[in-house]
């Protein structure tokens, strides 16, 4: 009993590796678009990440805020002259709304994220990022690619008369909002895959399935060349 108990945990852990290691190896797309490798990489973005969620930051310039002026909507002060970038993440909204902190991490939220959640869209302004800090990972991308992630952005904005809906109160402090999601959120198709579309998108390659932050970043390093990266930190 003990024997078969212990092998079916065996192949149940060998399982998962398999399936991570195949999620990180097997790139997505199959056959990169080589014009995005010869392109000129002038513009750059980050990758955050903590130990379970990854954002993407991008430079703050005139266009970046006349496309997202309606974060005005929410509070959020565009014209603070200390804001350096536009943080954007995706998840679900029990989630993502009710956990502010780790001590406020609960059960409702946590199975609900493993079944399906409406979708939200997390914004927030930041000042300067040190692109060798922790949990920072700087990619350069070409202008074209930037133009593709800002539209993949918007995109992710669920709209209601044809403007992004606010969730007013749901904040976690003054310089950040939570809007409306497209689509629905569940931990194995999450905020990770939700910002390696993104990076796609952009003109990189990630791997088929990464639904970890360090699967994300060790698949952009694989799958990538090096000059894209001022900081391939693996934490």
């Amino acid at each position: 009993m003990i024997s078969s108990i212990f092998k079916g945990v065996f192949f149940a852990v060998l399982a998962i590796v398999a399936i991570a290691a195949l999620g990180i190896v097997a790139p997505r797309p199959l056959w990169p678009d080589g014009r995005a490798e010869r392109a000129e990489r002038s513009q750059h973005v980050l990758v955050l990440s903590n130990p379970i969620h990854t954002d993407i930051a991008i430079p703050v310039d005139g266009d970046l805020i006349s496309r997202f002026a309606f974060l005005r909507t929410a509070g959020l002060d565009l014209d603070n002259t200390n804001v350096r970038y536009l943080v954007f993440g995706w998840g679900g909204r029990s989630f993502y709304t009710e956990t502010r902190t780790w001590a406020d991490l609960k059960a409702g939220p946590v199975l609900k994220s493993f079944t399906l959640d409406r979708a939200v869209i997390h914004a927030e302004l930041a000042g300067e990022i040190p692109a060798n800090a922790p949990g920072v990972m700087a990619i350069s991308i070409d202008t074209e690619g930037l133009e593709r992630l800002k539209r993949f952005i918007l995109g992710s904005f669920e709209q209601t008369n044809n403007q992004p809906s606010p969730l007013i109160g749901s904040n976690y402090g003054p310089n950040d909002a939570f809007f409306e999601g497209r689509g629905y959120f569940n931990a194995l198709m999450g905020c990770n895959t939700w910002t390696a579309a993104g990076l796609r998108q952009a003109g990189l390659t990630s791997g088929l399935w990464t639904a970890l932050p360090w699967m994300l970043r060790l698949s952009l390093s694989l799958h990538n060349d090096r000059d894209r990266f001022a900081s391939t930190q693996i934490n």
